[in-house]
């Protein structure tokens, strides 16, 4: 076996964190929809020949962690390595038979060979504006997956090297926009060869046989690194509840419940007593759940430590079958990120008291989603706007939570009003932060988003996932909860009316106005040990009332 020395190691790890740096920007400028060129909302990675998750762009989201290490499973059951061929491009999506979160995370993996041999494989994941199904932007309405979207198994989009016409024509066809989705599908494509090209390079320096010892090694590295982290929190049984909001069919106050097992390095959670899986989208996949903890606990112990698989291998899940956080076929999943937001918040929730120098108040615990179509009177075409807004961070043990900002498990930007207005007969009337949203605190929480959007000329269709609309995002040690996020429409006559918090498919008029506001989060320690100068600060910027700061912060 090849050993590698640590200069080594060091060197090519790094080399293969460029090399998916590089092609995630490269997918970034070259895709079509606003959703991925300017919000972000993809992946690349770079997995080994046992389907191990090695490297990982540092933009990406954590999320599609678990799509990447779901697909890489489902492509290695599914085709014998003997079977790949130098050009070949597996493409999937499907959460319940390919491994995927839900159907708009589109998967593509790319095997890469050098001189013949198969080294290892480009991976990247792109959430589509659309895939089809039975509401514009794919992300709201629906009780069972088949409702959601296309559903693609593991397939060949190229076979050594030759588009396969007739798949893409039956991708596209299923599609909303079908034009923009193609200009996805290959900024994907773009970016797995120029991955593979980079890799190949790096083997003209580096043998196969080095590198499969770099991607051993770092695994390797990763778990100790973890597990030492994890050792250095006190012995004991931990434990935390929260709930999401409702799933839009009826039901409500869905638990989320942990008991988190500290044994020196050794990390076991286990999330019986969590509700049922439901007839919502809120639903999620076992590999979603693992994800979330696997971020959330990087996040507290060691946020430097490399985003690879050495990670999952430090912790044990338990989740039963059947709940909503390990759901069975055919349960719908398309809005899986807001459930996976409260996995994180009760993990966070239950690790505070062991670790408050670290802790950090409930975040806004959301993925809010706001989605418009319609045609463009100016053109005649058929558009789809597809945005999730960020909002409050917890405060934290030493500074505020950050305002209007995506969290945790959703690292992506918020669009700016310029490519809304650009791209779409869309008018941001306007855009700003939500006044005394943010839970008081000697650290405060941070403040949600309120975005204003009237149609141009036409009728939209709008549809939207909303959470922590009904539950406050909580406060820790003392802090305030921040407040709830909601929609609005608002009627001609400048009067407006609350929205439910997962509307679907509901028209908007050229004389009214959809208003967006996202939650706010919970501060950190009593209110009352803020420092004057910071309540003056507070009361200089204009984000809270005369009232909000005379209630929460008497001298």
């Amino acid at each position: 076996m090849t050993t590698v020395d640590p200069i080594t190691l060091e060197i090519v790890h790094n080399g293969l964190r460029s090399i998916t740096d590089e092609a995630f920007i490269a997918l970034m400028k070259s895709a079509y929809s606003t959703n991925i060129k300017e919000r972000r909302d993809h992946s690349v990675t770079i997995c080994d020949l046992a389907g191990r998750l090695i490297a990982q762009a540092e933009n990406s989201l954590p999320i599609h962690l678990a799509s990447m290490l779901g697909l890489m499973e489902k492509v290695l059951e599914k085709v014998p390595l003997a079977d790949m061929r130098e050009g070949d491009i597996f493409v999937a999506n499907d959460p319940h038979v390919a491994g995927g979160t839900h159907l708009p995370d589109v998967n593509m993996a790319m095997p890469v060979f050098v001189g013949g041999r198969l080294l290892a494989f480009v991976c990247n994941i792109a959430h589509h504006a659309d895939i089809g199904g039975m509401v514009p932007g794919s992300m709201a309405g629906g009780t069972e997956i088949y409702q959601e979207g296309l559903r693609i198994p593991v397939i060949r989009l190229f076979r050594a090297g030759v588009l396969q016409d007739d798949i893409l024509d039956l991708l596209l066809l299923n599609v909303r926009v079908p034009m923009e989705r193609r200009g996805d599908y290959f900024a994907q494509v773009a970016a797995c060869r120029l991955g593979e090209r980079r890799l190949v390079e790096l083997a003209e320096t580096w043998s196969p046989a080095t590198l499969d010892a770099v991607f051993d090694e770092v695994v390797a590295r990763t778990e100790r690194r973890m597990r030492d982290a994890i050792g250095r929190i006190a012995p004991g049984i931990y434990t935390f509840a929260d709930v999401m909001d409702d799933d839009g069919f009826g039901a409500h106050d869905i638990p989320i419940r942990c008991r988190i097992e500290i044994d020196g390095g050794r990390f076991h959670i286990d999330f019986t007593g969590s509700g049922a899986q439901v007839a919502g989208n809120i639903n999620l996949k076992l590999s979603g759940t693992v994800a979330a903890v696997a971020y959330a606990l990087k996040a507290l112990l060691d946020p430097d430590v490399p985003n690879n698989h050495g990670v999952l291998q430090a912790i044990e899940v338990a989740v039963p079958e059947g709940t909503i956080l390990n759901a069975r076929f055919p349960a719908a999943v398309a809005a899986r990120a807001n459930t996976c937001q409260r996995v994180i918040d009760v993990v966070l929730g239950a690790l505070a008291p062991a670790l408050p120098d670290r802790a950090v108040g409930a975040a806004n615990g959301a993925n809010t989603t706001a989605v418009f179509s319609g045609t463009n009177p100016a053109t005649g075409a058929d558009y789809l706007y597809l945005e999730t807004l960020g909002g409050g961070f917890g405060g934290r043990a030493t500074k505020d939570g950050k305002d209007g900002v995506q969290v945790h498990i959703t690292n992506t930007s918020n669009l700016p009003v310029e490519a809304i207005e650009m791209e779409y007969p869309l008018l941001v009337e306007s855009y700003g932060l939500v006044e005394d949203s943010g839970g008081a605190g000697q650290h405060r929480g941070g403040l949600g988003l309120r975005r204003v959007v009237r149609p141009l000329g036409h009728t939209a269709v709008f549809s939207g996932q909303g959470e922590r609309f009904a539950h406050r995002p909580w406060g820790i040690f003392g802090g305030e909860p921040g407040a709830c996020g909601r929609f609005l429409l608002r009627k001609a006559d400048g009067t407006t009316s609350p929205l439910p918090p997962k509307p679907s498919s509901m028209p908007v008029t050229s004389d009214q106005a959809l208003v967006v506001e996202t939650p706010g989060a919970g501060g950190y320690g009593e209110p009352s040990r803020r420092l004057a100068s910071d309540v003056e600060g507070d009361r200089r910027q204009g984000k809270f009332s005369a009232a909000y700061l005379e209630q929460n912060y008497r001298r």
